[in-house]
């Protein structure tokens, strides 16, 4: 089998360097790296083209990244949720990606192919951000060319010893594929096992939306507090009328004249309330005693009809250059 998956890549390797990546950039966690790296060793030897190859790869980036994109100016924050949901890691798939757009802006694109989760999410985060087209197909565009261009590279500096490994994998047969198969099969299932146990390690009780405005309106007032990132409220400016902003670094800071007794609700956007609750377990750690995060977010508090509020935009991003964010 391995043989016969070296001589397609041989025979047809312009098509499936196109195809896997196409397949990757679309979020599926098959990594196309390996695939150019081979494709590299089959250029050193004349077997294919090198300019084709990097060519084929950065082609397949636009095209996926360019779907992404457009998903995030039309949907905004709603498709980066549905990445989320799918992801391995929905808990640590916008977080991560939000911390490192505050940082870079729309230059997040240069990096985002060699940061594992970034390269799916980086696209429709920026795009929902407002990035213009042509400057979001110009980053992409160089931060795919360095990538494929640095795997191709690899695999053509290292062509000898590629071979070797190919020559190994072929002489192996079936047994060779299916190994792969095994191995690929034994992330996906450890990264859903440590989403499961996470979740296991945050289950606590929740407060409805219908409660927090019953309590609100019965005069109860419960200390609200949005714990979301700074990205993620520049992605989606509604906020629960009231809430306190802060986020998983400085909540402790910003309630700390807070009494221990008083009610809090903790809020985010993000999938199963997993930053809502772990904001909750800091602070039951800090003592505070009437914690629960709110069950289904910001999302469910809109959506049940009750008053949102929108934050003005920030100065500080409307100023730069590398990112224009839409009215």
């Amino acid at each position: 089998m391995a043989h016969e998956i070296i001589a397609l890549i041989a025979q047809y390797g312009l098509l499936l360097v196109f195809l896997k990546v196409l397949v990757e950039q679309a979020g599926v966690p098959v990594p196309a790296v390996p695939t150019l790296v081979v494709a590299g060793a089959l250029a050193a030897t004349d077997r294919l083209p090198v300019s084709g190859v990097v060519l084929a790869a950065v082609l397949a980036c636009l095209v996926g990244d360019l779907a992404w994109y457009a998903a995030g100016r039309r949907f905004g924050s709603g498709v980066m949720r549905t990445i989320c949901r799918i992801s391995l890691s929905p808990d640590s798939c916008v977080k991560q990606s939000e911390l490192r757009f505050q940082r870079w802006r729309g230059r997040v694109l240069l990096i985002a192919k060699f940061v594992p989760g970034l390269s799916t999410v980086a696209p429709p985060l920026v795009g929902a951000m407002g990035l213009r087209l042509p400057t979001f197909l110009l980053l992409d565009g160089l931060g795919s060319l360095l990538w494929a261009g640095l795997a191709v590279g690899l695999g053509y500096a290292f062509a000898a010893q590629i071979d070797v490994v190919l020559a190994t994998l072929a002489s192996a047969g079936t047994f060779a594929f299916e190994l792969l198969l095994v191995l690929l099969a034994l992330y996906i299932a450890v990264k859903w096992w440590q989403r499961r146990r996470l979740l296991l390690a945050l289950r606590m009780a929740r407060i409805t939306v219908d409660e927090l405005n019953q309590a609100i309106a019965g005069g109860r007032s419960p200390i609200v507090v949005d714990v979301r990132s700074q990205p993620a409220r520049l992605l989606d400016s509604r906020v629960i009328p009231g809430a306190l902003l802060a986020d998983l670094d400085s909540v402790g800071r910003t309630l700390q004249d807070i009494p221990p007794d008083r009610e809090l609700v903790i809020y985010c956007s993000c999938p199963n309330e997993v930053s809502a609750a772990k904001a909750a377990k800091l602070l039951m750690a800090l003592g505070y005693r009437r914690v629960r995060p709110l069950l289904g977010g910001l999302d469910a508090w809109d959506s049940a009809g009750y008053a949102i509020e929108r934050l003005p935009s920030d100065p500080a991003a409307d100023g730069d250059d590398s990112l224009h964010l839409t009215a």
